[in-house]
């Protein structure tokens, strides 16, 4: 009767140990969760938006998750104003490849080198608004101003 018990400890012991590896390893915050690999990540399941919409990127449509930005240049307001022009790069999945990138004023698919240009307008205790011109394509820097 002992043995049984001293067994059946051990082997429980066992059980809920596994379990709490499992769960550090495939759980919420294990290292593959942070990777982005297998089939129940966010990453792997990427959903496409509306360009124009908050938090979408405007060169793939890609919806951006929390952390995730997009990878622009602003360059300083010439004339003093409260708009300022501004290339826009693209997201990780634009730049790395994973998605198609295109421009959304003329539609061209764009080059991993290839920008949009674009027009950010500061406001004041709100967000700044974004306003794409065009691509290196349809819209050339020295026409905008």
């Amino acid at each position: 009767m002992g043995s049984f018990l001293y067994l059946l400890s051990i082997v429980t012991i066992g059980i809920v140990l596994l379990w709490f590896g499992y769960s550090l390893y495939f759980g919420q915050y294990g290292p593959l969760r942070f990777a982005g690999l297998g089939w129940w990540s966010k990453k792997s399941r990427r959903k496409s938006g509306t360009p124009g919409d908050p938090q979408v990127c405007p060169v793939c449509s890609a919806i951006l998750y929390k952390g995730e930005l997009v990878s622009s240049h602003a360059f300083p307001s010439i004339t003093g104003g409260i708009d300022r022009l501004m290339y826009i790069r693209g997201c990780y999945n634009c730049l790395n490849g994973k998605t198609q990138r295109f421009c959304p004023v003329c539609r061209k698919s764009l080059e991993n080198h290839e920008i949009l240009i674009s027009r950010m307008f500061e406001r004041p205790g709100r967000r700044n608004h974004v306003h794409v011109i065009g691509c290196s394509h349809c819209k050339r820097v020295g026409s905008i101003l």
